[in-house]
């Protein structure tokens, strides 16, 4: 019960702040947004989220190796394109993926690894994104960089404290329950994150990763008719980015609009603008993750007894998928 009253208030978050982004901006932006894409936007879209795609599976594999219940790399590749689909069609952003930890961690016979692997994989990604947002602020000239420096900056740094002791061997623990799961996060990250043929390839695969979606968003600016230097627009998109990533949204929509509308304005470029680039990022990003669909129904097709069509062509590792899912 209380995870579900967590569940709905986290949604109501993200309806809130959709809400007072239509109160602030109308619903124009929104409509421009839609129809600033065409054919090859989606398309350019679409091939940008393949490497961003199997970037992601390749930290997702090398987390899920380091705690004992690896995958192949088109297994995860395949798996994150149904996980990613779900994101972005059912609230919170998160059900996707809680769907590919627990369908993996059964599959390797361990239902809390596979879920636990997945939680690491998606925090060693936002906090390498965090890394890389206040990095940017630091050295491109913002006019937000006074409002998110600090708050950016002292997350990063607080998340890396609490990686550094719950990695070192001789960390005091309490006593009873609260020990044993501290001790249980200390194994995770030493084994999972920490280690020495793990982390190196983590922070390359999440900055590929947020190299992609930072693409992907100048891509959408550049389609809603923003004309502003790219040096602007880095530090914009990288907030909009970790705004989207906060579990309290809508199938992806809620708080990216609203960290969209205020950070542009606030660069003088206009929440229209903002909103409008936003909405634009949203529909490329649906488009872009609709492989997940065909994962997804392939998956349900298989386990209701009906032959799938031929998974070769989508190229995602499907065989792998169904070799190692079932």
């Amino acid at each position: 019960m209380r995870r579900l009253r967590w569940r709905w208030s986290s949604w109501l978050v993200g309806v809130v702040v959709l809400g007072l982004v239509l109160w602030w901006t109308g619903s124009d932006p929104f409509v421009a947004g839609l129809r600033s894409l065409d054919a090859p936007v989606l398309a350019l879209g679409a091939a940008l989220a393949v490497p961003t795609t199997v970037a992601c599976a390749w930290r997702w594999r090398l987390v899920a190796q380091g705690l004992g219940v690896g995958l192949p790399l088109g297994a995860a590749a395949a798996s994150c394109y149904r996980a990613q689909f779900l994101n972005t069609v059912l609230p919170g952003g998160l059900l996707g993926d809680v769907h590919r930890g627990v369908r993996h961690g059964r599959t390797a016979g361990d239902t809390g690894r596979g879920l636990r692997a997945v939680g690491w994989e998606r925090t060693a990604g936002q906090v390498v994104q965090a890394v890389i947002a206040v990095g940017v602020l630091v050295l491109l000239p913002s006019p937000v960089r006074s409002s998110v420096l600090g708050a950016l900056a002292a997350g990063a740094v607080v998340a890396g404290i609490v990686v550094m002791l719950l990695g070192l061997r001789g960390f005091p623990a309490p006593a009873a329950r609260v020990g044993r799961v501290l001790r249980a996060l200390r194994e995770d990250l030493r084994q999972g994150l920490l280690a020495r043929a793990t982390w190196p390839g983590i922070v390359i695969a999440s900055t590929v990763a947020v190299a992609g979606h930072l693409a992907t968003y100048v891509v959408a600016v550049r389609a809603a008719g923003v004309t502003a230097s790219t040096a602007t627009l880095l530090p914009l998109a990288l907030l909009v980015l970790v705004a989207a990533g906060l579990p309290t949204n809508i199938a992806g929509w809620g708080p990216r609009e609203g960290v969209a509308a205020w950070s542009f304005a606030a660069a003088g470029l206009g929440a229209h603008q903002g909103v409008a680039t936003a909405v634009a990022y949203g529909a490329i990003v649906t488009v872009a993750n609709l492989p997940g669909a065909v994962v997804l129904v392939v998956g349900t097709a298989r386990r209701g007894g009906v032959r799938p069509p031929a998974a070769a062509s989508l190229g995602l590792g499907l065989a792998e998928e169904r070799r190692a899912h079932g």
